[in-house]
């Protein structure tokens, strides 16, 4: 028998400190929970330890798993998956310890097993679950860790783990349907580009070549098709350099504070894609704060996760305002209304949300009715986009053959 000691909190979310005496972590943690408290922390008694320490001849050296575990990074859809069946394993009443043992021998070989290796050594040392996440930030962000520990304190582990699956995965699918709905806009712009560049840096010159040879004196449009040819086949490396040059100064600018919310204001606004620019941007900021309220987060730190997510300056700084607002003992709904980011239908059902107490439930709603608009935005889109592609093709390709097909003409009549 060793002992232990622990911090755990009762019934009524007192926070009892004692000593335990078990056979191991998951024999005190269950002896623990017999007495109607949950652990947040358990670890050996102070002379256990320097025992240990003495055993070991000193403190351990950094390893080569130490090294290896700053290197890359764990795929989304992996801590996805790792989540939900987590908070299984919790709910069928297996311990945390045996959960995650379970998980990491399913895992295969690569970063995130041993990041779960770690966190399972130091949930034997001693450690909370939340705070030996917290040593992996590229695995498990602030977001997941707060949620994490505001399980732990409330004693629901397992109902927050099923909700931040739930978040995680829908987040996930927003994200999907955002670059599904981007992809054949862009692969087809991108066809259309490179059908075009083959026309004028291969077959235009041929022509050019014909009209020179026949000393015909060629028409505006011919002679500027003509023109945008030989710059192309002449000047073809800064056809490529220029969208590299953009997308610089474009990285350089979005440092720039003042710059990126103007930026980032005018997303909003661009045709066709400004509207599913807006509601993705919505939707994930009344998704995460309805995870992180329900989840038992204070408000005024699920704002500042909030904001950190958001991943657009329009809506940071509005976060900021709101942050304000709450922390003088205000509402959410005021400067979010202010903002003029959202519509004006989210901000009145907010507002209803925080008159009925029933906040995290009213953005949970707000956040399934912007998902199915985002779906429709999508359609919409992609419906729109194909006639558009269709007209643009067809006049390029037209214009190209009137501009050759111009001085033919004019020479046929001169006979």
């Amino acid at each position: 028998m060793q002992t232990f000691k622990f911090e755990a909190v009762d019934k009524d979310g007192q926070v009892v400190k004692d000593l335990i005496e078990a056979i191991s972590i998951e024999d005190a943690s269950e002896k623990i929970r017999n007495k109607d408290c949950y652990p947040t922390r358990i670890k050996p008694h102070k002379s256990v330890e320097k025992r240990k320490a003495k055993s070991k001849g000193g403190k351990k050296k950094k390893g080569f798993l130490d090294l290896e575990l700053s290197i890359g990074k764990v795929k989304t859809k992996q801590i996805n998956t790792f989540t939900r069946q987590l908070s299984t394993l919790l709910n069928a009443g297996v311990t945390i310890v045996q959960s995650l043992t379970i998980l990491q021998s399913q895992t295969k070989k690569g970063l995130f097993k041993k990041i779960l290796s770690q966190i399972i050594e130091d949930i034997q040392g001693g450690d909370t679950l939340s705070k030996s996440m917290s040593k992996h930030p590229k695995a498990f962000d602030k977001l997941y860790v707060n949620v994490i520990n505001a399980g732990e304190i409330g004693g629901a582990l397992d109902v927050i783990l099923a909700r931040l699956a739930t978040y995680r995965e829908k987040m996930q699918r927003l994200k999907q349907k955002i670059i599904g709905s981007m992809t054949y806009p862009v692969a087809v712009v991108v066809i259309a580009l490179a059908i075009l560049s083959g026309i004028l840096m291969f077959i235009i010159p041929q022509f050019a070549k014909m009209f020179d040879e026949m000393e015909i004196s060629l028409p505006m449009l011919t002679l500027g098709l003509v023109n945008v040819s030989n710059f192309m086949v002449h000047q073809w490396y800064t056809i490529f350099g220029i969208p590299v040059v953009i997308f610089i100064v474009y990285k350089l600018i979005g440092k720039i504070k003042r710059a990126r919310l103007i930026i980032d204001r005018l997303k909003f606004k661009i045709p066709v894609f400004g509207n599913l620019i807006n509601k993705s941007v919505v939707s994930k900021f009344v998704r995460t704060l309805s995870t992180l309220t329900s989840s038992g987060v204070p408000i005024l730190e699920s704002l500042k996760n909030v904001k950190q997510v958001s991943g657009n300056a329009a809506m940071m700084k509005a976060i900021e305002h709101i942050h304000d607002s709450v922390r003088e003992g205000e509402t959410i709904a005021k400067p979010l209304r202010e903002s003029k980011v959202c519509d004006a239908i989210v901000v009145n059902m907010i507002e209803i949300g925080e008159q009925s107490g029933e906040l995290d439930k009213m953005l949970s709603k707000v956040a399934d009715n912007y998902d199915n608009e985002i779906d429709a935005a999508v359609e919409a889109m992609i419906s729109l986009i194909e006639p558009i592609m269709i007209v643009f093709l067809g006049g390029a390709v037209g214009t190209i053959v009137i501009a050759l097909f111009m001085p033919l003409i004019k020479l046929m009549d001169a006979f």
